[in-house]
């Protein structure tokens, strides 16, 4: 019995194991995917914030603000921004006062048009759902919300005749200078003092005009912002190259 024992305990010498390396697990714990995850999802969260904050504030500013406000002005100031009106007013001006100065008010309203719309249809985001079209004139729901292209409109306007404020100055020496008594008769005021209000008019004209649309349910206030920005820099761009 001993003998089998000590015959089924004695190693091999030619047995061959295999290494101990392919025994163990070596491989690599897969990378951690956490960080790629958390900043693909930071943008659209945070634009998910950004419009929250946007509808709540535009909401507030128009349940709060519309029994405050004549309706009828609010109607007016809005029909005051419209292109048609504002590009008809622009032709009449540059007609009568070409000689003196071109504005380039009216290529600048034709670049406000093109670019408000082509950003419109990329964005595509839709107008506040209280929004209730009591002006037959236009049919806002089928339109598109982002960015406001009453507010861009009434900043170009404003903003250029703030640059052009200059020009306009020397357009009424001139005309009062040639003896026109028709400029002497409107303007009675000294010619700075009579631009400077002109142009302040315009601000203001401006600035309600694009707190009209929040309150009236047209936009949201982002809207609003959005298109005055790009009403400034459409201004800056007209002044400076679509001079003529």
């Amino acid at each position: 019995m001993c003998k089998t024992l000590s015959h089924h305990n004695t190693a091999n010498p030619h047995q061959s194991y295999p290494p101990l390396s392919l025994h163990m697990n070596h491989s690599t714990p897969p990378p951690h995917k956490t960080t790629k995850t958390t900043s693909s999802t930071t943008v659209p969260s945070f634009l998910s914030q950004l419009i929250t904050l946007d509808t709540t504030l535009s909401y507030h500013l128009h349940t709060i603000s519309q029994p405050l406000l004549p309706h009828s002005f609010l109607i007016l100031l809005e029909l005051s921004a419209d292109f048609s009106s504002l590009f008809i007013t622009s032709l009449a001006l540059l007609h009568f006062l070409r000689h003196l100065f071109f504005t380039p008010l009216p290529l600048g309203l034709l670049l406000d048009l093109a670019l408000i719309r082509f950003i419109k249809a990329l964005v595509h985001r839709s107008r506040p759902h209280y929004n209730i079209n009591t002006n037959p004139a236009f049919s806002y729901r089928k339109q598109d919300s982002f960015p406001s292209g009453h507010a861009s409109r009434v900043f170009i306007v404003a903003a250029l005749l703030h640059l052009s404020a200059e020009a306009i100055i020397t357009a009424l020496v001139e005309l009062r200078s040639n003896n026109n008594g028709f400029v002497a008769k409107m303007i009675s005021w000294d010619e700075n003092k009579a631009v400077n209000f002109i142009v302040g008019v315009a601000w203001f004209w401006a600035l309600a005009t694009s707190v009209s649309r929040v309150v009236l349910g047209r936009h949201f206030f982002f809207d609003v912002f959005a298109g005055a920005c790009f009403g400034v820099l459409e201004a800056l761009f007209a002044f400076h190259f679509l001079w003529f």
